[in-house]
């Protein structure tokens, strides 16, 4: 079998499938010039000085030196460029996808009074600032394993839904809007079944204000206190602790009822990527994302500096030139930001990115648009704004993986697929989060954390369709009560980092 893997005709490299040495044969008549390691580009024809290379059939970036055939290509000769947000004639079309007979259509689920279904049914300790941030996480300690064991799972467990802000902040502007926001989407989100706020009394984010936003509907239990008043954090850590004990006992008497896959809201995030990311994972979680838009559930696709370069082959897909409009108003946006900052968006690919094989953004991006499948795209919303359902929905947030999650369990998703190539342990509660590897050293390396080892893809040589089957049929098992391996381990108790833009005062 060749050592490369090409993955377009036309294309000016080719993904080295195991480490090779100089002089490695990597196909007939195409030796390797150094040493490449597994998942990284070598160049299948010589390329001079400023050409434009491919891969996938996109461009990702130009040489800034001559490279041979057979070289290793990457930040040491493949430099990013900017071209601006899509380009201006793209004509919006959507693309209509018909869900396979045996599709499983119904889970498990929690069901709500304003008609919503939950994954979970947790009990959430909200703060309002970061000063009763520790209150909160001791009266989850001291209550989670056993609300969960007591109520024979038919409680999920207590997450405390702590922050880093609240206070120090102008209390208007985006950042004050952004953080009201998502405290109100987990406050309300489905797989919460009852509340309680907590504050420390002299904040910015006044409890009252906090409060007349949630809007709560009146099925679901709210208690709220602040640590003055109740005379400090050992009294409000024992208040809490009763509390969350009383409502609980209630919040038992739940059962999981039958839902339609409608009711799913699924978040596809990407972390840790890798060379392997756009070749296994992301593509098998946009077959998952087809099947469920497909019937008649929601997706939401984030991270806009990583969709960068790639954004066209959204807007193509997109519903109306609205639509279009939207998604390249959020890139520019993007753009002028990262540049007032003096940066620019290929400043994303982390280092572990780029010793993973990924050099550029644009490289970056064409993999992780891959994530979204082939869906039209109905909307693009703002930071933890309520996603419209059904359908495939693009959400601008950041790439940062605990500030996009955020984002996208405050708008609604009610559990999420995260696929990564070096390693992650994030686990997002309330949201349950599946963990796909997109390499069989991974999966093995990291086997506790990962629920869906990818790697047969390339090693197997298993379709994709076939293994984006698979992680639809573990979100179905999932929403209707299957605990993940973050679950498993307890992970997901400090992820909640709402987006901070504006002034720290």
């Amino acid at each position: 079998m060749s050592m490369l893997l090409r993955l377009g005709p036309d294309d000016d490299v080719a993904v080295v499938r195991r480490e090779v040495a100089a002089g490695d044969e990597l196909e007939p008549g195409l030796l390797a010039g150094q040493a490449i390691p597994a998942g990284h580009k070598a160049a299948v024809r010589d390329l001079s000085q400023g050409a434009a290379v491919r891969k996938y059939g996109q461009v990702i970036g130009i040489t800034t030196r001559p490279v041979r055939a057979g070289e290793h290509v990457h930040t040491d000769n493949l430099a990013f460029i900017d071209d601006g947000p899509g380009e201006a004639g793209v004509r919006a079309q959507g693309v209509t996808l018909t869900p396979p007979a045996d599709l499983p259509r119904t889970f498990l689920g929690h069901h709500r009074a304003d008609g919503r279904v939950g994954t979970r049914n947790s009990i959430a300790i909200l703060t309002t600032v970061n000063c009763s941030a520790g209150v909160a996480r001791a009266i989850a300690r001291r209550t989670d394993d056993v609300v969960r064991e007591d109520s024979g799972g038919r409680v999920d467990g207590v997450v405390a839904l702590t922050h880093g802000t609240g206070c120090g902040m102008a209390n208007s502007g985006p950042g004050w809007d952004i953080l009201r926001r998502t405290l109100t989407g987990y406050a309300r989100h489905p797989n919460i079944g009852a509340l309680v706020v907590v504050g420390l009394g002299c904040e910015v984010n006044e409890m009252t204000g906090v409060l007349a936003d949630l809007d709560l509907s009146p099925e679901i239990p709210l208690v709220s206190f602040t640590i003055q008043d109740s005379g400090g954090t050992q009294a409000a850590v024992a208040r809490g602790v009763s509390v969350v004990r009383e409502l609980a006992s209630d919040l038992a008497r739940q059962e999981r009822r039958p839902a339609d896959v409608s009711e799913l809201v699924l978040g596809l995030q990407c972390g840790g990527s890798d060379g392997w990311s756009g070749l296994t994972a992301n593509p098998a979680l946009g077959v998952a994302s087809d099947l469920l838009v497909a019937a008649g559930g929601t997706s939401i696709l984030g991270e806009t500096p990583e969709i960068y370069g790639a954004e066209t082959l959204l807007m193509r897909r997109a519903t109306s030139s609205h639509v279009v409009d939207d998604l390249r108003a959020r890139i520019e946006w993007w753009r002028e930001y990262t540049s007032s900052l003096g940066t620019t968006l290929d400043g994303n690919p982390s280092p572990g990115n780029k010793a993973g094989g990924i050099t550029t953004i644009l490289e970056k991006s064409l993999g992780a648009v891959a994530k979204a499948g082939h869906s039209p795209l109905s909307a693009v919303v703002g930071y933890g704004e309520p996603v419209p359902r059904p359908g495939l929905v693009f959400m601008d947030t950041p790439g940062y993986d605990p500030v996009s999650v955020t984002g996208m369990v405050a708008g609604g998703a009610t559990l999420l697929c995260f696929t990564t190539g070096r390693g992650s342990v994030l686990g997002s509660r309330p949201a349950p989060t599946l963990k796909l590897a997109t390499n069989a050293e991974l999966a093995r390396r990291m086997a506790d954390d990962i629920d869906v080892d990818c790697s047969d893809i390339v090693e197997k040589g298993t379709s994709v369709a076939e293994v984006g089957r698979r992680i639809y049929d573990l979100v179905v098992e999932t929403a209707s009560g299957r605990a993940t391996r973050s679950e498993d381990l307890g992970a997901g108790q400090e992820e909640i980092v709402p987006w901070q833009i504006g002034a720290v005062l």
